[in-house]
């Protein structure tokens, strides 16, 4: 592996191992569950609103650590964002993710998924969290 495959290897499995924003709000405005039919990853998302923005969100849920990893580096992405950046960004992670389109810097951390095009059977589990994040901003 190069220095940058080991790096972003590293920086799923911190978050796979040392998930943020995991557990659940107390105080949600949406709340939208889903399931990985092809390999059982599930997620649990809720998702706090404040004028046009995203107040707070957190996840909860069982998966692999594509999965996990993918739901806790949406979460520091999203927390703050309108939801107009939301969706934008969220459109981005996508073409990143399911065909290799490279992405801005604003996706921070979630650039590290770029490479899961490669790998097919990963889009799934790498794009669970953001679709339910799409579904709680519709």
């Amino acid at each position: 592996m190069d220095d940058l495959s080991d790096l972003y290897a590293e920086v799923i499995m911190d978050h796979q191992r040392h998930p943020r924003n995991f557990g659940k709000l107390e105080n949600f405005d949406r709340e939208v569950q889903m399931t990985n039919s092809s390999c059982g990853d599930q997620i649990s998302l809720q998702v706090k609103f404040e004028n046009e923005k995203i107040k707070d969100l957190k996840f909860s849920g069982m998966g692999c650590a594509i999965s996990m990893a993918s739901a806790s580096v949406m979460t520091e992405v999203m927390k703050g964002l309108s939801i107009e950046e939301a969706r934008r960004f969220s459109d981005e992670f996508l073409e990143m993710v399911k065909a290799g389109k490279i992405p801005s810097d604003d996706l921070k951390d979630a650039k590290v998924f770029g490479g899961v095009y490669k790998y097919p059977m990963r889009v799934k589990c790498a794009t669970l969290a953001w679709y339910a994040l799409q579904k709680a901003i519709e």
